[in-house]
C-alpha cells in the first residue's frame, strides 16, 4: 500500500515568475506594499536571516528570486558552488516566517525578473553600492524605493565554507 505524503507548506510559497507576477499584481491591487531581494543563499546562515527578516520589514509582502544552479555557477563564487541544489534552497528559504514567496531564475542578474514582478521596494546587503544595485534604475522609474541593509561582520557562506575546510581532519 502507498502512503500518501502531504505537501510541505513550504511548497505552497515556490512559485514560477509568471504565477509570482500574477499573484504580486493581486497583493498591489489590494494596496499591499511588495518587497524584492534577491541571492544564492547556498548555505542559510544568521546573515541571510538577519537580512531577510530586516527586508520583511520594510513591506506586507517579501519575495526572493533566488539564483538556479546554473545561475550560481556564472558568478564568482567558485567551482564547487552551489553546495545544495536550488530546489532545496528554495525549500529552505521558503520555510522562514520571514519570507512570503520564492522563486527560482536562470539569467545571470535579476533584472528580468524584477521588471516582471514589479515590486514597490528593492533590497540588497550592504556590501552593494547603490550604483551597482541591479533593477534600481527600473524600480524607481516605476516609483518604487531601493533600501540597502547592513551585513552581519565576518559572516558569509564563502567564510563559513573556509572554516570548515580548515578544519577538516582528513587534510
Amino acid at each position: 500500500m502507498r502512503v500518501k505524503r502531504k505537501v510541505p507548506d513550504t511548497i505552497l510559497k515556490i512559485y514560477t515568475r509568471s504565477e509570482l507576477a500574477d499573484k504580486i499584481a493581486a497583493h498591489q491591487k489590494a494596496g499591499e506594499t511588495i518587497v524584492f531581494t534577491n541571492g544564492c543563499f547556498d548555505l542559510l546562515h544568521i546573515g541571510h536571516t538577519r537580512y531577510l527578516t530586516e527586508a520583511r520589514g520594510l513591506g506586507d509582502r517579501l519575495v526572493v528570486g533566488l539564483n538556479s544552479d546554473d545561475s550560481v555557477r556564472q558568478l564568482d563564487k567558485g567551482n564547487d558552488r552551489p553546495l545544495v541544489t536550488a530546489d532545496q534552497r528554495a525549500e529552505v528559504l521558503a520555510a522562514l516566517a520571514c519570507v512570503d514567496y520564492v522563486t527560482i531564475f536562470d539569467e545571470p542578474d535579476p533584472l528580468a525578473l524584477i521588471q516582471a514582478l514589479r515590486p514597490n521596494i528593492l533590497v540588497k546587503g550592504g556590501d552593494w553600492s547603490p550604483e551597482r544595485i541591479i533593477g534600481k534604475e527600473f524600480v524607481e522609474a516605476q516609483g518604487g524605493s531601493v533600501r540597502n541593509i547592513p551585513l552581519v561582520p565576518n559572516i558569509s557562506t564563502t567564510t563559513i565554507i573556509q572554516k570548515i575546510l580548515a578544519h577538516n581532519p582528513l587534510k
